[in-house]
């Protein structure tokens, strides 16, 4: 009897952290938050279509805009804030994205 309940105390548990890691938010949707405006929530709206780009490409694309000189472009503005590990969870958010 006391089997028993070891053994389904390990099958909860087991479940309860299946669940809870497949309840968490990919760590860059925070931070793409702030491209939703334009972009949309699911990177395919506005501008550009992000969803489903690499992720290398966006990344270049954003690093690009930090570097412009006094550009008065939005993007650029919006891509300085960011630190280049800031840019990769971003980046690799929308890749994920499905189109």
């Amino acid at each position: 009897m006391h089997r028993i309940f070891i053994c389904a105390g390990f099958a909860a548990l087991t479940v309860w952290s299946q669940v809870s890691a497949a309840a968490q938010p990919h760590p860059g949707r925070l931070l793409a938050s702030n491209c939703f405006q334009c972009h949309g929530t699911d990177g395919r709206k506005g501008f550009e279509e992000l969803a489903g780009k690499s992720s290398s490409s966006i990344y270049e694309e954003m690093k690009e805009m930090q570097t412009k000189a006094a550009d008065k472009n939005i993007m650029n503005a919006h891509a300085r804030g960011f630190s280049d590990n800031e840019i990769w969870l971003i980046a690799d958010y929308f890749s994920k994205v499905s189109r």
